[in-house]
């Protein structure tokens, strides 16, 4: 945890808000006195939820199949 005054703060705010996005905690202080204190925000992770497309997605039989030599050529430059 580093302490730092309001004038430092105010030049080095960049440098400080870098730190706490890396989570590094800092106190700013007046007169000596913590009056605040600069963390990073945690950004919630969203839920996942299995099974949302179930049957709404399909895919083909053959969708593993090997592709048609005319096509394979033109992936080729042939």
């Amino acid at each position: 945890m580093k302490t730092v005054n309001i004038h430092e703060a105010k030049t080095q705010f960049s440098k400080l808000i870098a730190g706490a996005v890396a989570g590094q905690e800092t106190i700013i202080s007046k007169a000596g006195k913590p009056v605040a204190r600069l963390i990073s925000i945690a950004t919630p992770v969203p839920l996942r939820k299995f099974g949302v497309l179930k049957g709404k997605i399909k895919i083909a039989a053959d969708f593993d199949a090997p592709l048609p030599p005319s096509v394979l050529d033109a992936f080729e430059g042939r």
